[in-house]
């Protein structure tokens, strides 16, 4: 069982040294928690997943964990949380925000290249259950033409989709599962946007997946106190013998995004929520 507080002395001494520079996975050593085993998915055959939301999850063994991230990139607070990955040759998936790759496209770029996947958050963080059909899907359009757009020429997202708030509908999810996008829901929430204390992340992340004994984990790399608890967290799960594995697609065909307009999308960056630009 956790105590509180018993990660603090840890989280001390680790955060008194700086974020370390991007690692070449060969640097690893042997500390290192890594990623246990990639595993491809149709998004036909796994349309929707997350135990707290659907019926259906990914099929993991005991102690494994896919590591998500929302809301990104962020310039510091991203940067930080892709160095401690690269440092421990762990890969996620990140499920970006639209609003903000188009202020830090070389962070999308970034993740891609380090072998992470990149799918998609929308574009402005509305949530989809609570504004018009039609509003929810330029927004899902919106989103994944920013990623595109940043990705670069050849390149596209992952066809992989969460909804902000894990808020949705039956029509987005019909919407969604005719543009081939897989729906990402969750199988463990780290409650990571309440906690301004990385001790804090740690504790509710590994109690969680304790009680789940596997799952997708819900982190937010928007946020300074995930990045500043991630080394720990990782320590904590290679030293309770959690496995890390990496989710990618079968077939990653490019979106048709490009009939959106571009007057949309400036609009849509004018209204940016201010929790957004933190």
């Amino acid at each position: 069982m956790l105590k509180p507080g018993s990660f603090a002395l840890l989280v001390g001494s680790t955060l008194a040294f700086s974020a370390p520079a991007a690692f070449a996975a060969d640097t690893c050593g042997e500390n290192a928690l890594g990623t246990s085993r990639t595993i491809t998915v149709s998004t036909s055959e796994f349309p929707r997943i997350g135990t707290e939301q659907y019926l259906e999850t990914l099929r993991l063994k005991d102690r494994e964990v896919v590591l998500t991230f929302d809301d990104g990139p962020h310039r510091e607070n991203t940067s930080r949380v892709l160095d401690v990955l690269a440092a421990d040759c762990v890969k996620a998936t990140f499920f970006m925000l639209g609003i903000n790759v188009a202020e830090a496209p070389h962070l999308a770029r970034r993740a891609r290249a380090e072998g992470h996947s990149v799918g998609t958050h929308t574009f402005s963080h509305i949530n989809l259950s609570k504004v018009p059909l039609e509003k929810a899907l330029q927004d899902i359009e919106l989103g994944i033409e920013a990623v595109t757009e940043a990705l670069g020429k050849g390149n596209s997202p992952a066809p992989f989709f969460r909804a902000p708030y894990l808020g949705i509908t039956k029509e987005v999810e019909k919407f969604l599962y005719s543009r081939g996008l897989m729906v990402w829901g969750i199988d463990v929430d780290s409650l990571d946007w309440t906690f301004a204390n990385p001790e804090k992340v740690i504790e509710r992340s590994i109690a969680e997946l304790e009680k789940n004994g596997k799952g997708i984990l819900l982190l937010h790399d928007i946020k300074t106190a995930t990045a500043r608890a991630l080394p720990v967290l990782l320590s904590e799960l290679k030293r309770r013998g959690f496995r890390i594995v990496h989710v990618v697609p079968e077939s990653n065909p490019p979106p048709d995004a490009s009939n959106i307009s571009r007057l949309a999308n400036k609009k849509q960056q004018d209204e940016r929520p201010k929790s957004l630009r933190e």
